[in-house]
């Protein structure tokens, strides 16, 4: 059993060292807590051997192991999970070392394991949590990590990690919906495509070679559509090809802020799917804007982080100008109207009345409810616009290329007559 060299400090703070058996450092880590010492260092040592701390990353003190061992990316389920427990514990008076230790040990998940070692590991360093949350990206974004430094700072971390995972299980719902109402359209999109392309590639070629046979001159339309097969069969490799690369530049456009921004203003111009993805960033802004300050935490350092969650840089962009006039000594209902894309006069006068009552919070996470119900309502009609419209482009290419082959065969009919 190896053998672990141990710096801890007590509940006064004394500096204590010393050595203890365990199967690995994790269970180390347990054993010195159960001794009543907070852990600084614990290092693997030899036997006969003078003991040597190892200290991979500065940032994070004395510790051998890297806590980028489980950087990647836990699932959003069990990032939930954590969240939700760790402020129970909080709540309940647990100690933050006691409360991440049982969450790692309770999980099933090696990677979220992984990771929650890492972030107890951080604590008992010394980090800040929502420093040590920030060691996982893509586990902990940015606005989360904002939140919970907030929480720390204002002595409320249990309610606001309550509150992030309020947030979450209602952005998750969300997008589930947006992901589910968008299934259907795709599928008979990948339908088409696919019949259109088998119509291409077996049943043109066989038309093809009758028409060959009679000797006639084709109609423009069946021209068409016998060289889009023709091209099709003897060039489709290279078709492939171009397609990947087109996807793949479109991917490195859309990379960059500017591709970025374009994107966005397109989407925004789009009919009814502009007016739903407004809704959409509306949703998230007002449920953020609306925790971050019921959490306490000033109305300038809030609407900087909520507007992180608008998800759309033109909105975001028109956030920026209203924050700096509340900067300013303007009131927030006032700021946030010269967005109107963004905030119709409903939402402005809702705000304004808010502001007045000193229930902002309140008002801003009711209306984003009540704004998600109606977004809710817009997908369905989306949705149910979108069933026919694919249904009538689908019938109207499959019909163009049914027609266009049909065209030569009646004027075969009209020779023979």
């Amino acid at each position: 059993m190896p053998t672990f060299a141990y710096t801890a400090v007590n509940t006064q703070g004394k500096r204590t060292t010393g050595r203890l058996d365990a199967d690995d450092r994790g269970a180390a880590l347990v054993s010195i807590e159960s001794l009543g010492l907070i852990p600084v260092d614990v290092t693997a040592s030899v036997s006969g051997t003078r003991p040597t701390t190892k200290n991979n990353d500065p940032g994070v003190g004395g510790f051998s192991r890297r806590v980028g061992l489980g950087g990647g990316k836990v699932k959003p389920k069990h990032v939930l999970a954590f969240v939700r427990q760790l402020s129970s514990l909080l709540s309940a008076g647990v100690p933050m070392a006691r409360a991440l230790q049982i969450l790692s040990r309770e999980t099933s998940h090696a990677g979220a394991k992984a990771q929650w070692d890492g972030v107890r590991e951080m604590v008992i360093d010394g980090t800040a949590l929502a420093d040590a949350l920030a060691q996982f990206p893509k586990s902990f974004p940015p606005i989360y990590v904002a939140m919970v430094r907030a929480g720390e700072a204002g002595g409320f971390l249990d309610v606001v990690l309550k509150q992030i995972a309020d947030f979450m299980s209602r952005e998750r719902e969300l997008k589930s919906k947006v992901g589910t109402a968008l299934i259907y359209p795709a599928v008979l999109a990948l339908i088409a495509t696919g019949v259109v392309t088998f119509m291409l590639l077996w049943f043109i070629p066989r038309f093809s070679e009758m028409f060959d046979e009679f000797g006639r001159s084709l109609p423009l339309l069946t021209q068409i559509i016998q060289a889009a097969s023709t091209a099709l069969l003897n060039y489709g490799v290279f078709v492939l090809i171009g397609l990947i690369v087109l996807i793949v530049l479109a991917k490195q456009a859309l990379s960059s802020e500017a591709g970025r921004r374009k994107r966005d203003e397109v989407i925004l111009r789009l009919p009814l799917v502009g007016t739903a993805a407004a809704r959409f960033s509306l949703v998230r802004f007002c449920r953020m804007l609306g925790t971050l300050v019921g959490a306490g935490v000033p109305l300038i350092a809030s609407l900087k982080v909520a507007r992180a969650a608008i998800g759309n840089q033109t909105l975001t962009d028109a956030v920026d100008l209203a924050i700096t006039n509340v900067q300013e000594g303007a009131p927030l209902a006032q700021s946030l109207g010269q967005c109107p894309q963004l905030f119709p006069t409903s939402v402005v006068e809702m705000v304004s009345v808010a502001e007045e009552s000193g229930r902002i919070s309140e008002e801003l996470v009711r209306m984003a409810e009540e704004f998600e119900e109606d977004l809710d309502r817009q997908l369905r009609v989306l949705v149910s616009l979108a069933e026919p419209a694919m249904l009538f482009l689908m019938a109207a290419m499959v019909g163009t290329i049914v027609v266009g082959m049909l065209l030569p065969v009646f004027d075969m009919w009209d020779a023979v007559q």
